[in-house]
């Protein structure tokens, strides 16, 4: 308990999104430090969540077959080709907790509850740290030679990576599983953001069917249900098997079951949210790269990874926060220094706010300098 305390602690593993911590005078967070879809919950998400509240008198369904039937539909797969997750999260743990590997390899700076779930199954994890000057674009034959050079025996990468937003395409992570094959290596793709592309066809790898390729979605960032939790997996049948035997039985509660089957069928929300995303994104990133001392990163999803002086970051995002504006400092992320912020996407009224208190802050630091 007491090294659980201490991981909890450390600020590798703090997240964005903590809206609980009251401002000083009561009014609430432009939470920018969340990569959440702006739009907040579909309507029809809403309606369904309602209409499922008096279902919580009994228990989740455990096989969630009305759900395994949406997500099947939706992600062109056969019902028994998924597992649920309370979130990605659990997946990340429930999987290292059944394959228990030795050495976990991760291109840094990642999602740092790839190393938590690691290290939670006494895994040693070591760094393949990922470079600016190269766009923190991943090189994946290095990555299969690094893996083999410190014997790691799975691999974990983010497409499109948080917080880097960097993206392979499919034929390259299937390529890159297929050389791992030999060795017995696992490959672990999370593609938690991907649904927010509109060509996410020529990345995923949700087709793919390959002994040692585990992949992970979640539902929590496109369709806003972050506090129902929601998320799945595909790996192979016997990968599959054993994690549900290994899982809780009702992980998935009555009304995040409910919510997903209604989310999958919104296809109208789908397609306003991919336009909105698109189109503030490429807004936003042009806008904050004409800022003073501003380096913007290409976005490919709903946030933007951004770099400033390391001092002058500090200094913005403590003014930000007098301003009720959250955004992520990235200054622990493993293979980032200070100076880097990740940005979400939010709507056109909510990115004009967090502008505008930019300008106010390089204003008032110009005037002072």
């Amino acid at each position: 308990m007491k090294g659980r305390d201490m991981m909890q602690e450390d600020p590798r593993f703090v997240h964005g999104g903590n809206v609980y911590e009251p401002t000083a005078d009561g009014e609430p967070w432009l939470d920018f430090s969340a990569n959440i879809n702006p739009l907040g919950l579909s309507p029809r998400v809403k309606e369904a969540i309602l209409a499922h509240i008096d279902a919580a008198i009994h228990y989740p369904d455990p096989r969630a077959r009305e759900l395994r039937a949406s997500l099947a539909a939706h992600y062109d797969r056969a019902p028994g080709d998924f597992i649920l997750g309370n979130g990605a999260a659990e997946l990340f743990y429930l999987y290292t907790f059944v394959t228990r590997p030795k050495r976990v390899l991760l291109p840094v700076p990642a999602f740092s509850e790839y190393e938590r779930a690691a290290h939670a199954a006494g895994a040693a994890v070591s760094y393949s740290p990922l470079e600016e000057r190269a766009g923190f674009e991943p090189d994946l034959i290095f990555l299969a030679e690094e893996a083999q050079r410190v014997q790691a025996d799975c691999i974990v990468l983010g497409n499109p990576n948080n917080p880097t937003g960097t993206l392979v395409e499919r034929e390259a992570i299937a390529d890159l599983a297929k050389k791992l094959l030999p060795s017995g290596t696992q490959l672990v793709i999370d593609e938690s953001f991907l649904d927010f592309r509109e060509d996410e066809a020529r990345f995923t790898v949700r087709q793919e069917r390959l002994p040692n390729l585990f992949l992970v979605r979640s539902l929590t960032k496109f369709f806003a249900v972050p506090g129902l939790r929601l998320g799945f997996g595909i790996g192979s049948p016997e990968l599959l098997q054993a994690m549900e035997a290994a899982k809780d039985v009702w992980n998935v509660n009555v009304l995040a079951q409910a919510a997903g089957v209604a989310a999958l069928a919104d296809t109208a929300y789908q397609q306003q949210t991919r336009a909105l995303v698109k189109e503030e994104k490429e807004r936003l990133s042009a806008t904050l790269a004409a800022l003073h001392d501003v380096k913007v990163f290409p976005p490919s999803v709903n946030f933007i990874l951004v770099k400033l002086p390391a001092g002058r970051a500090e200094r913005l995002v403590t003014y930000l926060r007098a301003h009720h504006i959250l955004v992520r400092d990235c200054q622990h992320y493993p293979g980032l220094t200070g100076g880097f912020l990740r940005l979400a996407v939010r709507t056109r009224e909510e990115n004009e706010a967090l502008l505008a208190a930019w300008r106010s802050f390089d204003q008032m630091t110009d005037a002072v300098s």
